[in-house]
């Protein structure tokens, strides 16, 4: 069994890293950590620095969870990436964390939450963080 979660080193993507380890934890299951940046992007915030991993990778294993970090460079959109790797891995779960946008910015950058939530073949659940 595998949980698969969206990561980008931001305060939501910490909260949905935190959630899906909860539920790997609970259901005995894998914890499948993707981090992937815009397509065909040089350089892109939502890609996690090697600390930034390294942090989350000592984390993970301090709780005794079972997990691989992926940090893919197939040229695809982070939302294709997440249920790409789902679809692959047949995940029972996928958790995404949210955060708060203007109408203005979810027009012009479009959603990867919602893509996600639309296009994933196997449950999601998404969490804001706290604050």
């Amino acid at each position: 069994m595998t949980v698969v979660v969206g990561y980008i080193a931001t305060p939501e993507g910490r909260a949905a890293v935190d959630e899906a380890a909860r539920e790997a934890s609970r259901r005995g299951a894998r914890l499948v950590v993707v981090n992937a940046a815009a397509e065909d992007a040089y350089v892109d915030k939502a890609l996690a620095r090697q600390d930034d991993l390294d942090r989350l990778r000592r984390w993970l294993e301090d709780n005794g969870v079972e997990h691989e970090i992926r940090q893919p460079d197939a040229g695809r959109s982070p939302a294709d990436e997440i249920v790409t790797t789902g679809e692959e891995l047949t995940a029972e779960l996928i958790v995404i964390g949210l955060r708060r946008r203007s109408r203005v910015g979810k027009f012009l950058l479009g959603s990867t939450a919602q893509l996600i939530l639309l296009n994933a073949d196997c449950p999601v659940l998404a969490v804001k963080a706290e604050g």
